[in-house]
């Protein structure tokens, strides 16, 4: 077996924040012994997380067994994401901002034609939606949990309660056509070809808002894993919660 010395592109702090939740959560249990510390667990995770290193990769790289690799990650998952934000909680933090930007994507899963509930017929793939809230300068607030990709965007975020949340935050929200008779919150641009000169402004002006929340769409791919997911659609949502609780630990480092 080659083996290569390699890099993650995450700050240190990432790994501590880690290493700090998944020690206490060793204490609670009372863990005695690990083949791995829990610096090298972590490290691992993050590898997994952020470069989307396979179970195979990982084990042959850390000279431990898949299935210690499947354990370990998985225990890392359900710990951060227990401590992703709610809509309730993200809806204290967005009272304070200007506006939000609301977004919807799709993340990309490994399953066939017959998988029709998953299956986006705007993107033209299998996946799984998510609605992203962002600050007005595109930076990553909040994710919701994972819908299969056939839904839309606007029923998604009413599912969710996004739509009632704001309302009652009364916070104004910038979206796209996708979110289309949403109510008072959200703002969507015109639709049509032949539109009146001051609409063509207004859908001017409001693009040039809307395109920051594709920097949190871009936060989110820069995860690997979450290019290509090949899990079991039930823990997606876990794992969305774990990379947006390691997001907003390596911005606060």
């Amino acid at each position: 077996m080659l083996v290569y010395p390699s890099s993650i592109d995450l700050s240190s702090s990432t790994l501590r924040y880690l290493t700090t939740r998944l020690r206490a959560r060793q204490r609670e249990i009372g863990t005695r012994w690990r083949r791995l510390s829990v610096s090298r667990q972590g490290l691992l995770v993050l590898a997994h997380l952020r470069c989307g290193d396979t179970y195979a990769r990982l084990a042959a790289g850390f000279g431990i067994g898949v299935a210690t690799v499947y354990r370990y990650i998985r225990e890392v998952i359900d710990v951060l994401a227990a401590a992703a934000p709610t809509l309730a909680e993200a809806m204290k933090t967005v009272q304070a901002k200007a506006f939000v930007i609301l977004d919807g994507t799709l993340l990309p899963i490994d399953r066939v034609a017959a998988d029709t509930p998953y299956y986006s017929g705007k993107h033209k793939r299998h996946g799984m939606n998510v609605q992203v809230l962002t600050d007005p300068f595109g930076r990553l607030l909040w994710a919701s949990a994972a819908l299969p990709g056939s839904t839309h965007d606007l029923t998604a975020a009413r599912r969710h309660g996004i739509i009632d949340a704001l309302a009652e935050a009364d916070v104004k929200c910038w979206a796209d056509k996708a979110y289309q008779g949403a109510g008072r919150p959200v703002r969507v641009p015109f639709r049509g070809h032949r539109l009146k000169r001051w609409k063509r402004r207004h859908n001017r002006a409001h693009a040039k808002i809307r395109c920051l929340g594709e920097q949190a769409m871009a936060t989110l791919k820069g995860w690997r894993l979450l290019r290509k997911l090949r899990c079991s659609t039930n823990r997606i949502t876990d794992i969305v919660k774990t990379v947006l609780v390691l997001h907003h630990a390596s911005t606060r480092g």
